[in-house]
C-alpha cells in the first residue's frame, strides 16, 4: 500500500463567473466495483475512461493484497485475477474506502474464507454492514464480527431470496457480486437502481453472468459455474457532472460539460429548471445558465430520484437564490454536517430535525437535523476552512468561488479521492486558486 500524498490546502481568490469546458471523467461510484466484480472472473479484465483518484489506488492496492494483478495506464486499469489466492485484507486497510466489504463474496468464490477489515469512506452517518452481513448468511455464509473487520467463511454458497429493508446501494452490490456465482437463483427485491449499480450489473452481464433486472426494484441472478474476463469503458460521473453545472451556475457564468449523457442528469436538470435555469443538450454537451435563480424545494432520494451526492453543490446554489429555498436530506442523517463551514462563510442557512420537504422520512422522531432552510442571496464571504468530505469539500469550493473575498481550504485530499484532475479542472474555468502547504 502506498503512503497518502501530502495533505495540501487551496488558496482561492474569487475572480466573478465560471465559464469554460469541462470533460466529465468515468463515474467515481462505478470504478472500485468494477474492479472488485474482475476478481470473480478466470481472466483479466479491463476497465476504460477510468478516472485517475485516491479511491483507484486504494482498491487497486486492496487486491494486490489478495495476490491479484492490477496494471494502471492513464484512464486504462487491467484487472488480473488469476494469482488470486490470499483471503485477507490488511487491517491497515481500515476505514480508507467501502470497497472491503464488497470482496467478501468475490473472496468466498476464490478461496471459501474471507477477512475485511472495517469499511471507512466519508463521516455523513451511519452506514452499517447489517444488510450486508444478513445477506451473506442467507447465501449461506458463516459471518462474524470482531474488533478489527469481518470474517466470513462458506463451502459452498446459494441462491436465495432477499428483500432489503432500504433500497441500500452498497448491499445491493454485494448480493450482485454473490448471487453471480452461487448455486441456484437470487431474488433481490426493493434493490438499489441507482446507475452505478446497473454498471456494475452490466459488467456481470458481459463476464457471463445470468441477470435481469425486473420491474419495482428487482434482480434475479441465476448463478453461473464460472465467468470470464470483460472490457467496459465507464459511464461518465454524474455527480462530477452536475457539481460543475453548478459552480458555473452559482458564480453567474456557464459550463459546458462532456462525457456525461443527459440519461443520468435527468432530475438534477429538471430540479435545475424549475429554479430558472437554461439548458443547451446535445448528444455530446450539456450548457446551463441562468439569467436569475428562482428558490427550490428538494428532497433526496433513491434513484431516480434527487441524489444525495448533489445536496451539497445544490445548497451552495441556494444561496445564490433569491427568496427561501428548503433542502430535505433523506438518505443519509449527518449529511448535513459540512453546514457549519458554509455559515462561517456567511450563508444564511438553519437547520432542523422535522421534514420539511415531502412526506415523512426514517429520521423524523430521531432528533437528527436533516433538513435545511437557505436564505437567498447570501452575502458569502471567503473563510478559513477545512473539508470534511468529498461532496462537502466541492461544495465549498464553490462558495469560495462565489464569495466576496478570498478563501483558504484545508484537506483537499478529500476532493482528490473522488474528483479527477479537480485542480486543473477549476484553473481551466478561470478559477483563482493556488495550492499552499506541504
Amino acid at each position: 500500500m502506498t503512503d497518502p500524498p501530502p495533505a495540501l490546502s487551496w488558496a482561492i481568490e474569487p475572480v466573478g463567473p465560471l465559464h469554460g469546458d469541462v470533460p466529465i471523467s468515468g463515474s467515481k461510484n462505478a470504478v472500485s466495483k468494477l474492479m472488485v466484480a474482475a476478481l470473480l472472473a478466470e481472466e483479466p479484465s479491463t476497465i476504460t475512461n477510468a478516472p485517475e483518484l485516491r479511491e483507484v489506488d486504494i482498491t487497486a492496492g486492496m487486491l494486490r493484497s489478495v495476490g491479484a494483478g492490477v496494471s494502471i495506464e492513464g484512464d486504462r486499469i487491467e484487472v488480473d485475477p488469476g494469482s488470486a489466492g490470499e483471503s485477507r485484507i490488511p487491517v491497515s486497510y481500515s476505514g480508507l474506502n467501502r470497497m472491503s466489504v464488497l470482496l467478501v463474496g468475490p473472496l468466498l468464490h476464490r478461496i471459501g474464507e474471507a477477512f475485511v477489515p472495517f469499511v471507512g469512506g466519508d463521516r455523513i452517518g451511519p452506514r452499517p454492514l447489517d444488510f450486508h452481513v444478513d445477506a451473506l448468511r442467507q447465501f449461506g455464509a458463516e459471518v462474524a464480527v470482531t474488533d478489527e473487520g469481518l470474517e466470513a467463511k462458506a463451502l459452498t454458497l446459494h441462491g436465495t431470496r432477499i428483500r432489503l429493508p432500504w433500497p441500500s446501494v452498497g448491499a445491493t452490490e454485494t448480493i450482485l457480486l454473490t448471487a453471480a456465482l452461487a448455486e441456484g437463483r437470487t431474488v433481490l427485491e426493493n434493490a438499489a437502481i441507482e446507475p452505478e449499480v446497473v454498471e456494475l450489473a452490466l459488467f456481470l452481464q458481459r463476464m457471463g453472468a445470468r441477470i435481469e433486472l425486473q420491474p419495482d426494484r428487482r434482480f434475479v441472478v441465476e448463478g453461473v459455474p464460472h465467468l470470464t474476463g470483460a472490457d467496459q469503458r465507464l459511464g461518465g460521473d454524474r455527480i462530477e457532472a452536475f457539481s460543475y453545472l453548478v459552480a458555473g451556475l452559482a458564480t453567474g457564468g456557464s459550463v459546458r460539460i462532456t462525457g456525461c449523457t443527459q440519461e443520468r442528469l435527468v432530475t438534477a436538470i429538471s430540479t435545475l429548471q424549475h429554479m430558472g435555469v437554461s439548458f443547451r443538450i446535445t448528444d455530446d454537451t450539456i450548457t446551463a445558465w441562468v439569467d436569475q435563480l428562482r428558490p427550490c424545494a428538494v428532497r433526496t432520494s433513491p434513484h431516480p430520484g434527487f441524489m444525495t451526492d448533489w445536496q451539497p453543490p445544490m445548497i451552495v446554489l441556494c444561496t445564490r437564490a433569491h427568496g427561501m429555498s428548503v433542502v430535505h436530506e433523506t438518505i443519509f442523517e449527518d449529511r448535513l454536517g459540512y453546514i457549519d463551514a458554509l455559515q462561517h462563510m456567511q450563508a444564511e442557512v438553519e437547520l432542523f430535525d422535522q421534514c420539511l420537504v415531502g412526506d415523512p422520512c426514517r429520521f423524523q422522531e430521531s432528533g437528527a437535523k436533516h433538513s435545511a432552510l437557505i436564505r437567498g442571496v447570501s452575502p458569502l464571504q471567503g473563510a478559513e476552512v477545512e473539508m470534511p468530505d468529498i461532496r462537502a469539500a466541492f461544495a465549498y469550493v464553490i462558495a469560495a468561488a462565489a464569495a466576496g473575498s478570498p478563501s483558504v481550504l484545508h484537506g483537499v485530499h478529500h476532493l482528490e479521492r473522488g474528483y479527477d484532475h479537480v485542480f486543473d479542472k477549476f484553473s481551466e474555468l478561470g478559477l483563482g486558486i493556488r495550492q499552499v502547504g506541504a
